[in-house]
């Protein structure tokens, strides 16, 4: 069982920032991707953001580039989304998922997912 656990996430102010982690307790990081992908109300699940773990290329929405920053950390099995410049359209559920073949592209295809972390920016 590969349980994947987000962390972080909580209520900041418009322009705030906000680090998000996941934290898998299996062998998740040695092979596809990892992601970042959200949910808001009224609104599809939106691709955040995306980082492969051979190179460590990095994939980001367009509603995000240039704010938030993934990143792994392969030693502590951990997944984090640097988030700044925070807006309201940002508030969302977000969810980690690890084991993905098509980066952000929809639909999407991660074999494991957490239970996600809600990020309110008002």
């Amino acid at each position: 069982h590969v349980q994947l656990v987000e962390s972080g996430g909580g209520s900041v102010r418009p322009g705030g920032s906000l680090t998000l982690s996941c934290a898998a307790s299996g062998d998740t990081f040695d092979a596809n991707c990892l992601g970042w992908f959200r949910q808001a109300p009224g609104k599809e699940r939106e691709g955040v953001a995306a980082i492969h773990t051979a190179g460590s290329s990095t994939y980001y929405g367009d509603a995000v580039k240039g704010r938030f920053t993934i990143s792994r950390d392969n030693a502590g099995n951990k997944l984090s989304l640097q988030m700044t410049s925070l807006q309201p359209e940002d508030s969302a559920l977000y969810v980690c998922g690890a084991d993905g073949i098509r980066g952000l592209r929809p639909p999407p295809d991660y074999n494991y997912w957490g239970q996600g972390t809600q990020v309110t920016v008002s």
